[in-house]
């Protein structure tokens, strides 16, 4: 009789990583992040691990699922894309179908994991096998001051990072300021800006025409993401490149920025998507409308930063300079595999079945001893 691979359980665990230092953007500053492990129990004793970040506090995301688990016991986790689906109609998923993705891709994550375990393959030859052999990554700036952005800059340089990418949206002087400053650091290298939403259309225009002179590759995200003719309008009155991100969630949104020719290039994640499988076919429509696309990273640990690229692998339309944010974490909660690129790159880092990574089980067991001691991470934002 065939192995069908049922659910025997699923475990659900909030966890709370820090970060090394306090990380700026356009809409605050984040200290940390409270996101859950998953656990997927199978009746073989397989066991496949996912990572939820859809909320602060974690249980929020946690009631949900728990809302929607008696639909996956029992059933065999090989039929994920039919069980994801069906729960996207229940409870609270049903009417928010931004929160579902967020929150249904570190299930559909760990059903990935225990189906490669169970087949002894490693996930990226289950999902069509590796388009390429690497990953490119960019070189992600942190700091708040022009002198600390610059400093690390250097160092990003230094470690052969060809894409260099940094947080704008802060105000016309700093922004300005900080530009300049990695720029003068980072020689010719490609420069990546990311204004997080961070202004309106003739603002955006007028600061993109501003930051012209330090040869930005492209602007992500200049506008309020609910407006994709917004995007467009922006796109449209300036020379530099525009990347779409919050705009984009889901095939659909893909399918729309495309035919409104709103922007150059998608910044997309599987958790926004709703799933590694999800990713795959909104990488196709863009793909379609000869649109590359590229990863995008939230306060994740390394178990995201390994599915994204075990899917990244199998992306034709991938573009360079990806984005990897478990190098944030002041500690994070994997032993193996080891995801530092060299001269930005990782390459086919691991053999191993499923996602390929292994947990480090005391640190996990920090990251949930910080979740409920620590306040912080019990706020909403």
């Amino acid at each position: 009789m065939e192995n069908l691979l049922r659910i025997a359980e699923i475990r659900l665990r909030p966890l709370a990583l820090a970060f090394k230092e306090p990380y700026h953007w356009a809409g605050r500053v984040d200290y940390g992040a409270a996101n859950l492990l998953v656990e997927v129990l199978t009746d073989e004793g397989i066991t496949g691990y996912g990572e939820v970040i859809a909320a602060r506090p974690a249980e929020i995301a946690l009631r949900a699922l728990e809302s929607v688990r008696p639909l996956f016991i029992g059933e065999s986790a090989f039929d994920m894309e039919r069980l994801i689906h069906e729960a996207r109609f229940l409870g609270s998923f049903n009417y928010m179908p931004r929160f579902a993705n967020l929150t249904l891709a570190g299930l559909e994550m760990a059903l990935w994991d225990a189906i490669g375990k169970a087949l002894n393959r490693p996930v990226y030859q289950l999902m069509g096998g590796a388009f390429h052999n690497e990953v490119d990554y960019f070189g992600f700036v942190q700091g708040d001051s022009a002198e600390e952005l610059a400093d690390h800059a250097g160092l990003l340089a230094a470690d052969g990072y060809p894409i260099i990418y940094l947080k704008i949206g802060r105000g016309e002087q700093k922004d300005l300021e900080n530009t300049a400053a990695v720029r003068s650091v980072i020689g010719d290298r490609k420069l990546r800006l990311d204004a997080n939403e961070a202004w309106d259309p003739r603002t955006a225009i007028y600061m993109i025409k501003k930051l012209e002179q330090f040869e930005p590759e492209f602007i992500e995200q200049p506008t309020p993401a609910g407006s994709i003719a917004a995007l467009r309008q922006v796109k449209e009155s300036v020379s530099v490149p525009i990347a779409a991100d919050q705009s984009v969630f889901s095939a659909h949104d893909v399918y729309e920025v495309c035919r409104q020719r709103a922007a150059d290039l998608i910044v997309l994640s599987f958790h926004e998507a709703g799933g590694l499988m999800a990713f795959k076919q909104a990488s196709a429509v863009a793909q379609a409308a000869g649109i590359p696309i590229c990863l995008h990273g939230q306060s994740v640990s390394g178990m995201t930063d390994c599915a994204q690229h075990q899917v990244a692998l199998t992306i034709q339309n991938l573009s360079d300079g990806n984005q990897i944010m478990h190098q944030l974490l002041e500690e994070d909660l994997l032993t193996a595999p080891d995801l530092t690129p060299q001269n930005g790159v990782l390459g086919i880092f691991s053999e191993r079945p499923g996602l390929g990574f292994e947990l480090n089980w005391d640190a996990v067991e920090r990251c949930a001893e910080r979740y409920q001691r620590d306040s912080h991470y019990h706020q909403t934002t």
